[in-house]
């Protein structure tokens, strides 16, 4: 069975964060910046010194097959849950976005 790449976007907000959590955020803002967030296999969680909303992208690989899609969503939500526990912080309402890197079409010039 072969493989699919997908790329997964998981966005929501942290929850019940009190002060001592928030101030470790806060310490840690310049490693979470949006604009050093990449598609990685590791997952990259990014947030704004605000601390309400989050999002975390990661790069998932699947078995093709009915449902990979499902699949790579679940990998995803569960890269992200693991990234905020690895920071001690709780999340809720998540969404989830998953593209195929495998179907997206190059448009050379």
């Amino acid at each position: 069975m072969s493989a699919r790449t997908y790329r997964v976007v998981v966005r929501g907000f942290f929850d019940g964060l009190d002060g001592e959590r928030r101030a470790a955020l806060v310490a840690r803002l310049a490693d979470h910046d949006l604009f050093a967030s990449a598609f990685t296999e590791d997952g990259t969680l990014s947030y704004d010194e605000q601390l309400s909303a989050f999002s975390h992208r990661v790069l998932v690989r699947v078995d093709a097959g009915p449902g990979e899609e499902t699949d790579a969503a679940t990998a995803g939500e569960l890269s992200a849950l693991e990234a905020l526990d690895r920071l001690g912080v709780s999340a809720r309402r998540l969404r989830v976005a998953v593209t195929s890197v495998d179907d997206v079409k190059v448009r050379r010039r």
